[in-house]
This record gives C-alpha cells, sequence and structure tokens, in this order.
C-alpha cells in the first residue's frame, strides 16, 4: 500500500531510546486519497517512536464501510529498501506488481513484497467487498538486504499458537512466538503475530528477551504488563522482558497485534514510499519513477494489468532532505 500524503514529510528512523514501563504512542489521523478516501490511524512513525525492532510503518484501517464508495484503489506507485506486510480484518483486496503477482488477499492471510532496490505494485479492494479493516506494515530491510532484487509472497495458511489460556491464540505472520515459526521470509530478528484474547484472558506470553516489544489494540480492553493499552495506540516495551503479561479486561474478546525486533543498528530516512539513506538516494529513486510513469522504468518494472495510470510522486521540499532527529 502507498503512503498517499501529498506533502509527506521526510522523516529519520533509528533505534529510540527505551523508556522504563510501558510507553504508549498516540496514533494520528491521515487521510489517504481525497476526501471520500479512507482516513488512517498511524503510529509507525510519530513524534514519539520511530521504529520497533526493524517495522518502521504502522498504518491501522477500519472497519470501513465502502459500500457506496470505491473502496481501496491505489494505482501502480514504487517502493525501495522495504517489505510491505498488508494485513487484513475484513475485505478481499487484489494486489498486482511488476515481477508478475497477480494475488487476492483475504483475512487471516499474508501478502509479503521485499521491494529490495525497486519494485511498484497495485492494491485494489474487490467488487463486493462491503468493510475494510486492517493494517498495513513496513519492515526496513537492513544494508546488506535493501538493494536485493524484488520478491513477493504469499502465506494463505499460517501457523497458530494456542497461548496459556483457553480462547487464546496467536496467527504468527513473521518469525517465531510461543513455539511456532511462519515460513515468512525476513532480513533481520523480529515477529509479527495476531493475537485474539477471549474476554476475561490473561495470557502470560513468553518472548525473546532481545527484542522491544509493542501491541497495537484493535477490539476490546486490553493490558500489556498492566498497563491499558488504549485502541489504535501502540504500547510499546523495550528490551530485556522475558514475557509479556496480557490480558482481556472487559466484557468482550480483543483482538491485538504484536510487533518486535532487535534494535535496528541503522538509521533510514523515510519519504514517500522510499526506505534508503541519504538525501541524493531519494531524489534519484523518484528520478527514477518519474522518468517511467509512461512507458516503465528499468529500476521498477510496470504493473500490468491495472485500469489506469501510475501514480505521480509528490514534489520534493526546494530544499535538501534533511532528516529529523528524534534520538
Amino acid at each position: 500500500m502507498s503512503n498517499l500524503e501529498t506533502l509527506p514529510a521526510e522523516t529519520t528512523c533509528h533505534a529510540d531510546a527505551a523508556r522504563p514501563g510501558v510507553e504508549v504512542v498516540e496514533p494520528r489521523l491521515v487521510p489517504l486519497g481525497g476526501p471520500r478516501a479512507m482516513t488512517v490511524r498511524r503510529t509507525l512513525p510519530t513524534r514519539g517512536r520511530s521504529l520497533v525492532g526493524p517495522w518502521c510503518f504502522l498504518d491501522h484501517y477500519g472497519p470501513d464501510d465502502v459500500a457506496d464508495r470505491s473502496g481501496m484503489n491505489v494505482p501502480p506507485h514504487p517502493h525501495t529498501g522495504l517489505q510491505t506486510v498488508t494485513w487484513l480484518f475484513a475485505g478481499d483486496v487484489e494486489h498486482r506488481d511488476s515481477v508478475g503477482s497477480v494475488q487476492t488477499i483475504r483475512p487471516g492471510q499474508l501478502n509479503l513484497m521485499t521491494a529490495g532496490h525497486g519494485i511498484c505494485h497495485s492494491e485494489v479492494s474487490l467488487p463486493g467487498t462491503r468493510v475494510l479493516h486492517g493494517v498495513q506494515l513496513w519492515v526496513a530491510l537492513p544494508e546488506e538486504a535493501r538493494h536485493g532484487a524484488p520478491v513477493f509472497e504469499h502465506h494463505a495458511a499460517l501457523p497458530v499458537a494456542d497461548l496459556d489460556h483457553e480462547g487464546a491464540r496467536a496467527v504468527v505472520l513473521m518469525g517465531s512466538l510461543a513455539g511456532v515459526t511462519s515460513a515468512a521470509t525476513t532480513f533481520s530478528p523480529l515477529v509479527a503475530a495476531e493475537i485474539t484474547l477471549a474476554a476475561g484472558a490473561r495470557v502470560r506470553l513468553p518472548v525473546d528477551r532481545g527484542f522491544e516489544h509493542a501491541v497495537l489494540v484493535d477490539s476490546g480492553d486490553v493490558t500489556l504488563d498492566g498497563e491499558r493499552a488504549p485502541s489504535s495506540a501502540l504500547a510499546y516495551v523495550g528490551p530485556g522482558r522475558e514475557a509479556l503479561h496480557l490480558a482481556a479486561d472487559g466484557p468482550d474478546c480483543a483482538r491485538l497485534m504484536l510487533l518486535g525486533g532487535e534494535p535496528f543498528g541503522e538509521d533510514i530516512l523515510m519519504w514517500w514510499n522510499f526506505v534508503g539513506r541519504t538525501h541524493e538516494e531519494v531524489v534519484q529513486a523518484r528520478a527514477e519513477w518519474q522518468a517511467g510513469l509512461r512507458g516503465g522504468s528499468a529500476r521498477f518494472g510496470v504493473v500490468t494489468g491495472y485500469d489506469g495510470p501510475p501514480l505521480p510522486a509528490p514534489d520534493l521540499p526546494t530544499v535538501r532532505l534533511v532528516p529529523r532527529s528524534q534520538r
């Protein structure tokens, strides 16, 4: 999925200093694609936190009634230096990309696209989709992987771990958790899982003590290590924990996303849909995308089968991209 902001800010992301206890990062609302398009709740990157392990971007959207609207219709657009992770709670979306993939993603399935040096793709919700609801995540690729060839993966069946309470389970998207491991490709130590908790469930979840972790609550009343995790906010804890204590304290079941990873050892520069390291890299990537808008780019390729033109890049700032330090 694209960052459709017309005035994207340049952001340097790095391993922010961990604070004791549970740190809550409030989301900011970002309208995507005009007044009739959906609004997402963004918690990465924000002023409060740049990264959780290598996770550098997190949008949470829906549930949005799109029965009388166009739904999701994101034209072909480029990416560099990252993996995109698409996870749906409701709705069906068709993915097309420049390595020839055409894939419908449904709730409970994982679309994982590794951009490497460059790729482009489109995402369109399918006819009959009445509700769109999900998360869009980006993983920053480390230096040794970010210049590689683009690859697309679809995982229709993912491992499920039953946790230590009846009615508590984790679907492991990436990495390992509670004794099960996903087959999805990773390039740095990380984990991602959808966790559901029955009403009243209290779970002690063993985790890698070298990881920092965060939970995003999609529904229900959840506490993390005894602290309330507000809905749509990111509740973060630093490395050093051998377990996380999760509880669904309300009258209803709860659903949350768990993200984690070793603190990322590289600063990254993000602008629009590009994850690089320097001003020059971003300028070059934008120039190559713009030059190929009509006939395709040697770097980014062409998406076939999408009904419409590709998405032009926003204008660059009139001054040099200067990363915003958040140390």
